[in-house]
Formats: C-alpha cells, sequence, structure tokens
C-alpha cells in the first residue's frame, strides 16, 4: 500500500496540471473573444454622452438663471428662451437613456459575433433576418453618428457666445481698456437672438458687465458647456468607431457565418 502512494501522489500532481493549464487556455480563449473595439466604443460613448447630458443640463440651467437676473427683468420677456431650454433638458433625458440602451446593444451584438460565441456554439448559424438586424445597425450607427456631428456643431455655439463675454470681461481689466471709460465696454445678448430686442436692460455694460463675469452662474456654465462640447465630439468618435466595428460584423456574419475554422476580433 505505501508503494502505490508516490505514483498515486504524481498522478493528482499530472491531473492538476492540466486542469490548471485547461483553465489558463479558457482564460485565454475568452479574452481572445472580446470585442475591444466595441468594448473601448462602449466605454467612450457611455462617457460622452454622460458628460454632454450632465453637464448640458446643468449649463442650461445657469444660463437661464443669469439671463434672469442680468438681462431680462421682466418674465415674459425671456418666457420663451425658458420653454426652449426645458425643451432641450427634456431631449437631453431621452438622448441619455436611449444611447444607455443602444450601447448595450451593440456591445451585445460584438460578443455575438466573436470567435468565442461561435466556438461555444457548434451549430452557429445566421438567417437572413439575423444579417439584416446587422445591417440595420451598421445604417442607424451611421445615422446616428451623422446627427451627433450635428449635435457636436450645436454645443460650439454657447460655448463661443460665452467666449465673446469671458474675453470682453478680460479686456477690461487690460491696461489698455483702463486708460479708457470701461463704461463703452458692452456685451449685448439681443444680438444673438436670446431674448427680444425690446427686453429690458438686455446688455451689460462696466462694472456691471465685470460683476457678471465674476458670477458662479456665468464661470460654472461657461466650463460646463465647454466639457459638453468635449463629450459631443468624445460621442461622435465613439460612434465612428461603432460604424467600423458594426461593420465588420456584419460582413463576418455574411461571409464567415458557416466557417468555423476563422476567428473574429471585434
Amino acid at each position: 500500500m505505501d508503494g502505490m502512494k508516490p505514483e498515486t501522489t504524481a498522478e493528482e500532481n499530472q491531473d492538476e496540471r492540466e486542469e490548471s493549464k485547461g483553465c489558463f487556455e479558457c482564460c485565454i480563449k475568452c479574452l481572445g473573444g472580446v470585442p475591444y473595439a466595441s468594448l473601448v466604443a462602449t466605454i467612450l460613448c457611455f462617457s460622452g454622452v454622460a458628460l454632454f447630458c450632465g453637464c448640458g443640463h446643468v449649463a442650461l440651467t445657469g444660463t437661464v438663471t443669469m439671463v434672469e437676473n442680468h438681462f431680462s427683468r421682466v418674465t415674459s420677456d425671456h418666457a420663451t428662451l425658458t420653454d426652449v431650454v426645458q425643451i432641450l433638458q427634456y431631449i437631453i433625458y431621452g438622448i441619455a437613456c436611449f444611447f444607455f440602451l443602444y450601447g448595450i446593444i451593440l456591445l451585445a451584438e460584438g460578443f455575438y459575433t466573436t470567435s468565442a460565441v461561435k466556438e461555444m456554439h457548434s451549430e452557429f448559424k445566421t438567417t437572413v433576418c439575423g444579417r439584416c438586424i446587422s445591417a440595420m445597425f451598421v445604417f442607424l450607427t451611421y445615422i446616428l453618428g451623422l446627427g451627433w456631428l450635428g449635435i457636436f456643431g450645436f454645443s460650439t455655439v454657447p460655448v463661443f457666445l460665452f467666449y465673446n463675454m469671458w474675453t470682453t470681461c478680460g479686456a477690461m481689466k487690460s491696461p489698455i481698456a483702463n486708460l479708457t471709460s470701461v463704461d463703452n465696454i458692452c456685451v449685448d445678448v439681443r444680438q444673438y437672438g436670446i431674448i427680444p430686442w425690446n427686453a429690458t436692460p438686455g446688455k451689460a455694460c462696466g462694472s456691471t458687465l465685470s460683476d457678471i463675469c465674476n458670477t458662479s452662474e456665468f464661470y460654472l456654465s461657461y466650463h460646463l458647456y465647454i466639457v459638453a462640447c468635449a463629450g459631443a465630439g468624445a460621442t461622435v468618435i465613439a460612434l465612428l468607431i461603432y460604424v467600423m466595428a458594426t461593420t465588420y460584423n456584419f460582413a463576418v456574419l455574411k461571409f464567415k457565418s458557416y466557417d468555423h475554422n476563422h476567428t473574429t476580433k471585434f
């Protein structure tokens, strides 16, 4: 009996090594089947949409507060602005919910077309319906990318307006401005169409303008608009990666669905 123990121990050690090797190979196979492009795009998309929606929502609220306190003291003059801001905020809620679900769906499709999924399902086959759905994702992602490109361009408008106001306030602090009357330096928001021309006071000059630039509403809204614009740009990049990933996935489903010897990386 004692003579059998070394042999039994050696066999057990060999079995443990084979089991450990099998787990290691399984982990490598799973990592090799992760759709890294779709994963990176999903993280970038979630981050960009979160920045755009969160910062944009707060910045819009701060803008309305600043206009009410300094540029339009009559409620009827900025009633349209308030309504538009509320509509934009509701749109932001919808964008956040939609892209949270859409990003998860695209990531799931990326996993669906990986080699790991194919090897787990030996009878893996695609149907015409599956290829049509994949083509629909390509088209929809492309359209959403164009839409976000427009949103990115639109988000630069408030950044430009606040930047002009910021530089105007900075000009009053320059040595050249001190030689002249700072009361001649003004910002009239009526020219941007934010409030009507008959709104009072409609503009801010001199020390009043300087005080506005020092308020928390202006400082916070300005920087939040910048972050929101950056978030929109990140979302555009994420959707561009999605377009490439979904196009590749469509090619895989169409041309390699019956070939189990090929592997995919998206």
